[in-house]
Parts: C-alpha cells; structure tokens; sequence
C-alpha cells in the first residue's frame, strides 16, 4: 500500500532538489503519471477556491528512463480509471482514440514543460499553466502528447506561454538536458517517486492517497483505499501563513 508520508519541517534541501523560493512549491513528477496529475490538481484547484497565488516549479521524474520502457497503457488505464471514479470532477475520460495514437512517451512534453521554465518563454507561471494543459490534453482530450505538433497547440492555447519562442527553443534543444539533469538527481533517497512534493515546509510523497494494487500489475488492480483533500489545505495554509500556521 502507498500512502502519503510527510517530513519534519525543514529548509534542509539543496537547489537540486527544490526550489529555494520559500512561496514556491517544487514537484517531481511525469506528466504520464495518474498520480501525480491528481495531486497537481488538487493543490491548483484548491489554490484557486483560496484566491492563493500558487508558484509550482516542476521536476522531471521520467519513469520511462527508470523502466527503460514505456509506461504500459493497461496500467495507466487501471489507475485513470480508479483515481477518476473517486474524483469525478477532474474530467478525465477513458482513452478511446485509436492505440496506435496513445501516447508512447511523455520525455518531449516534460522536456517542453523545462524549456517554458526560461522567463522570456513563460517563467514559472507559464510552465505551470503549460504542464497543466498538456495533462489535460492526455487525460480528458485523449490526445498524443508525444508529437511536437500537438505540444505546440497545447502551448498556443496558453496565455502565459510564448508558443514561438518555444518552438525555437525546442528546435535547439532546450529543455531536454534538464529532464536527463533532473532523472540523476531523482534516483537520489529524497525523492520516493512520482509524485515528490518539496516546499519550506516539509515533503510529500503522493499525498492524500492510500492504495494497494490487488496483484501485480498487469494481472491486478489498482484499489483506492481512501483520497483526503486535508494535506493540499494545510500546505497552502502554512505557506500562506508561515511558521504561526497550524496546517502540517
């Protein structure tokens, strides 16, 4: 079973692991990962009912360069499936496009999401509203956010994203040196798996859910033992209150 493990308060961590702005939140994750999309959802959407501005800086953890194979579609699958029935407001649908245009790999949309990181492309907030659309493109679109195309569409649709001058530094190659940086960094103990969260305050390993998978996958199946909203509402109460909050 997997459920959410919180550190002792802490300032402790290197800028290799998080970003040492206190009001950012810093979180390792593949965009290809159930998981992390429910709790990078969750803390945006709970920001916004607070009216809290929220900085994400994200991290790539790929799992295909730690598996050295795609992500299997059939887990994925499982997984969207018990994480949507719990938390039917996110939208997410069954991937109902042909196979042959499932999303084999998720480097070039996290490598995208790095490259957007740059100020002149769209800083924080622009990545951040960048990763969250290429994770609504896969997870309610059904669309293949392997191709440099539809990444580009995804990134036009973007208000804080300069989709031009992405597209340039995507031509150079920008962006995929950080996602190999940040795969070495990630084999490090800190980071447990995706999704890590590191902040000021303490880290998390896919917070608010407990699961266990019946068998191995894929003869198994994922089983959502319980999915709490309580950490997203205490981290954004401590950050917006510092060290006088009561919230972790």
């Amino acid at each position: 079973m997997t459920t959410s493990r919180t550190s002792p308060l802490t300032s402790s961590y290197g800028e290799d692991l998080m970003n040492q702005d206190r009001t950012t939140v810093t979180v390792w994750s593949d965009i290809g990962c159930p998981w992390a999309t429910l709790a990078l959802a969750i803390l945006r959407r709970r920001a916004d009912q607070r009216g809290q501005a929220l900085l994400i800086d994200h991290r790539a953890f790929p799992l295909e360069l730690f598996n050295r194979r795609p992500t299997p579609k059939p887990i994925v699958d499982a997984e969207v499936v018990a994480i949507a029935g719990c938390r039917p407001e996110l939208g997410w649908k069954p991937w109902t496009a042909p196979d042959h245009t499932y999303a084999v790999t998720t480097l070039p949309a996290m490598e995208a999401v790095q490259a957007c990181k740059d100020p002149e492309i769209g800083g924080l907030r622009g990545s951040d509203e960048f990763d969250s659309a290429l994770r609504k493109a896969f997870y309610v679109d059904g669309r293949c956010i392997s191709v440099h195309a539809v990444i580009l569409d995804v990134a036009q649709r973007c208000e804080h994203v300069d989709a031009d001058r992405l597209e340039s530094a995507l031509a150079q190659g920008i962006g995929r040196r950080d996602v190999f940086d940040q795969w070495r960094i990630a084999q490090r103990p800190e980071i447990e798996g995706s999704p890590q969260i590191f902040t000021a305050y303490g880290a998390f390993h896919n917070p608010g859910a407990a699961y266990h998978w019946t068998a191995a996958p894929p003869a198994g199946f994922p089983r959502l033992e319980s999915y709490t909203l309580d950490w997203a509402e205490g981290l954004l109460e401590v950050m917006a209150h510092g060290d006088n909050a009561s919230g972790l």
